[in-house]
């Protein structure tokens, strides 16, 4: 199955994390908690971009802190549910449409994404994009799952994924030019902090 009819059919499935329950959350914080938050050094003055924003579960945390906020996912049916869950800021623009083939027509001061790289096959490409789009002094963070699976299993279905590990990403971090200032190993997964200077 391809990625986006899955996470279209998550969204029938009525599969929100935006509403999982308490420990549901904490859970998901494992992967990118407050420390993850934190590592964005959001302020008011700030543009941000996330790449896989899904239906916003991050997003509405990162919104209330920054300037501009722009989500990006290749799930119609997701982003629009992400319209609807970040229907009452004013500073949101989501878009439908894969991040490697979008003209932006801006930079950002930050950029992040979590849980996304596992579905992106050419990560060094992505990496340089990103860099191409922050920036100067603008910081990328990134959380990849520890999980070195090929294939998220759901029962009824079968995703195919390109499992991140942290030697790997490191390498393509550097190689894009950006500096990596620090990795940070959760239980269930390596959050990296990325300037562009």
């Amino acid at each position: 199955m391809r990625v986006i009819e899955h996470y279209d059919k998550l969204i029938e499935e009525n599969n929100d994390p935006v509403y999982d329950p308490a420990p549901l959350k904490e859970y998901m914080n494992k992967y990118d908690g407050q420390i993850f938050i934190d590592k964005m050094r959001l302020d008011k003055t700030k543009s941000v971009l996330e790449i896989g924003v899904g239906t916003g579960r991050l997003a509405l945390r990162t919104i209330p802190l920054c300037k501009n906020f722009y989500g990006i996912d290749i799930s119609p049916k997701t982003i629009d549910r992400a319209r609807h869950n970040c229907s009452t800021h004013k500073n949101v623009k989501l878009i439908c449409d894969d991040f490697m083939q979008h003209n932006f027509n801006i930079s950002f001061d930050v950029i992040y994404s979590s849980l996304t790289f596992m579905h992106i096959a050419d990560k060094q490409k992505c990496i340089n994009r990103i860099y191409s789009l922050l920036n100067t002094s603008g910081r990328f963070v990134l959380s990849i799952d520890k999980n070195q699976k090929k294939y998220i299993d759901y029962g009824d279905r079968k995703i195919e994924i390109y499992p991140d590990n942290p030697t790997d990403t490191k390498a393509y971090i550097i190689k894009s030019g950006l500096t990596l200032l620090d990795c940070i190993e959760t239980e269930f997964a390596h959050i990296f902090v990325c300037t562009k200077e």
